[in-house]
């Protein structure tokens, strides 16, 4: 049986893989999915479980709900399955739930039915946690049932194809090794910009999403220009460059953590003391705040986002740049302000710029996800639903009256191109990377 190491055992731990073809027989692919469900369940999920208080907060923090009031689309309902497994299992009152029938049994075609709830209906935003009374980490127990999903052999495909490609290839999009190295040669060539590859030792190691690679390879240069500029000791290294982690979003627990490792063993083989996270949310999440549990131990470097890092060195007086002082307005990506907490560095970056900021209606961290997060804009079926929900990221954007879109996520960067597209828009989003790297100074 192929195995491979658990995100969260102890060392030396496997688990098999799960056959996510389905052509598994039923009960085993049921048997695995409540067995994930439980593995996730402790002492923090469980009092999850039992405190919510049906108040519906969460509905109206929802572009789901709040763009089609359909009660489905309430973010506490979408872990009732996981729920109820709990309740029925490991709850306090659990031996009577079964006793009496009081908490059904979950079934292999109540997964499939929730599917949709779980990965086409939710982003893993984090605005639902943001206003809820009882501070329930509503993200965290979708991602917890993902993996009962995935377990069962029910990803979606679109989902699972880039997730299978990044364990095989290294890369969700085929950006291998191979094609990064052709990629920085030709890059760095036609922009005349040192791009230093695979060197032995460097204080920071630079990361990248395949993204970035296929689709916007001008934040490639525009990261060279800036590292260069402040006099960074940097690389990029072909054994570990790709921080975009579509096992979280499928929910493979042992690809997550194979693609994190990469990441890591990288840094520690040119002893590097930061790890520069692209301009991509969820690749900030799995490394920043869940590198640690991982590796298993404090990360021995600092893993900092692009905007943190480019923030810091205009403290320090190494990044400088010419003013540009045109109306912008700032999508905060969820996954990077809301759940990483990286609100200020951006509003800094502006300030050095001496843009004039226009902030959009909802504080920095709170305005309204872009839709395509947690790999929903991967799943084409869910694209109907996802173009509805983006009318409200639209209003909020013209609300501003700024001439300027930027973000620092090439994934919501992915998401606005859509929309742009499918809407006929006349908004852009650009890269507040790119913006950054086409104001610098000259330096004396």
């Amino acid at each position: 049986m192929t195995t491979t190491t658990t995100l969260d055992g102890p060392a030396g731990a496997v688990r098999p893989v799960p056959d996510r073809q389905g052509t598994r027989p039923d009960d085993e692919r049921l048997a695995l999915a409540t067995k994930s469900f439980l593995q996730d369940l402790n002492t923090t999920t469980a009092l999850y479980m039992e405190s919510c208080v049906h108040c519906g907060q969460c509905a109206e923090a929802c572009h789901y709900y709040v763009q089609t009031g359909d009660p489905q689309y309430v973010p506490i309902w979408k872990i009732e399955l996981l729920k109820r497994a709990y309740k029925r299992e490991m709850g306090p009152l659990s031996p009577l739930y079964r006793l009496f029938g009081l908490k059904k049994r979950v079934t292999l075609d109540d997964l499939e039915k929730w599917q949709e709830l779980i990965y086409d209906s939710c982003t893993m935003c984090g605005r639902c946690a943001l206003v809820c009374p009882m501070g329930i980490d509503i993200p965290s127990l979708v991602l917890a049932a993902r993996h009962g999903m995935q377990a069962a052999g029910l990803v979606p495909h679109d989902l699972w194809e880039p997730t299978e490609r990044a364990e095989h290839e290294g890369s969700p999009l085929g950006a291998t090794p191979k094609v990064l190295k052709e990629r920085i040669a030709w890059l760095a060539d036609d922009n005349g910009v040192d791009i230093p590859l695979d060197r032995d030792q460097a204080d920071i190691l630079v990361t990248v999403s395949s993204i970035e690679i296929m689709k916007y390879p001008q934040s490639i240069v525009a990261l060279a220009k800036v590292m260069n500029h402040v006099g960074a000791s940097w690389t990029f290294r072909s054994d570990g460059y790709e921080a975009t982690n579509f096992s979280m979003l499928s929910g493979d627990r042992g690809g997550q953590r194979d693609a994190t490792m990469l990441l890591i063993n990288a840094a520690l083989a040119v002893k590097a003391k930061i790890v520069i996270l692209p301009e991509c949310g969820h690749a900030y999440q799995a490394f920043r705040w869940a590198g640690a549990n991982v590796y298993g131990k404090p990360l021995p470097f600092r893993a900092l986002h692009i905007s943190e890092y480019m923030a810091e060195e205009i403290r320090a007086g190494r990044l400088t740049m010419k003013p540009d002082p045109r109306s912008m307005t700032f999508h905060d990506p969820c996954q990077v302000a809301r759940r990483g907490g990286v609100c200020e560095a951006p509003r800094e970056i502006f300030k050095a710029l001496g843009a004039d900021l226009h902030e959009m209606s909802a504080t920095p961290g709170a305005n309204w996800c872009c839709g395509g997060g947690g790999g929903v804009v991967t799943i084409h079926r869910a694209d109907s639903l996802r173009h509805r929900v983006f009318h409200l990221k639209m209003q909020q954007v013209e609300d501003t009256g700024a001439d300027v879109l930027v973000s620092s996520c090439s994934n919501c960067r992915l998401t606005f191109d859509d929309g742009q597209a499918f809407f006929h828009w006349d908004k852009t989003a650009h890269s507040l990377l790119e913006l950054v790297a086409d104001n610098l100074a000259e330096r004396h």
